[in-house]
């Protein structure tokens, strides 16, 4: 009898041959799940991940999402202190920089390329805590980088306002030696702009 394990229905008293498939198949279901559910949702969760849909970006977007993060760090740590034309100016020498066949092919690549921007080797914190400022180099980086992207080379030359700068530097901190070698395309706030590569 044990063996069979029979299940009586209380209110007929008797055998129940479908409650009992039912309750084995239960049984069966939930033994199978706490083994196998790791498994289940590593594969689950793996598909769903790989899809653009659900992740919520395409791998493009991606790309210009972390392109536009670049810029807008660099705009912030080398320009936060001027006005926004200031920090347009110094967005279109990243991008002049990008488009040169003198510099990286990428955003991130001007940017983190070794020893170009002071503020990415001087030891400190690649964080902006100035928030209000950090919003208003995003909304700049935004502009230069879809207006460098989608503008007409026309159009594009009338929003750099450095003329086609590939090299900046603010007078009352530094005075390198490599500014001689350049011609001075515009004085923009308190950074020279200048023509030429390194």
């Amino acid at each position: 009898m044990d063996a069979m394990r029979f299940i009586i229905n209380p209110i007929a008293g008797s055998y129940d041959p479908m409650k009992h498939s039912m309750q084995h198949s239960l049984q069966h279901l939930i033994r199978f799940s706490f083994r196998h559910s790791r498994y289940f949702f590593l594969l689950l969760f793996s598909t769903l991940l790989s899809n653009p849909a659900f992740a919520g970006q395409t791998s493009e977007q991606k790309r210009t999402a972390k392109e536009l993060r670049c810029l807008a760090l660099n705009i912030y740590f080398e320009a936060r202190g001027e006005k926004a034309e200031g920090q347009l100016a110094v967005g279109m020498v990243t991008m002049n920089r990008m488009k040169s066949r003198h510099y990286p092919g990428s955003v991130c690549g001007v940017v983190w390329q070794k020893r170009q921007f002071s503020w990415t080797h001087d030891g400190k914190s690649d964080r902006p805590t100035d928030m209000r400022a950090w919003d208003l180099a995003k909304k700049i980086a935004q502009v230069t980088y879809l207006g460098y992207s989608k503008l007409s080379a026309r159009s594009r030359k009338a929003l750099d306002l450095t003329k086609g700068a590939l090299h900046f530097y603010a007078p009352s901190l530094a005075s390198p030696y490599w500014a001689e070698v350049h011609s001075v395309t515009r004085v923009i706030g308190r950074h020279v702009f200048l023509t030429g590569r390194s």
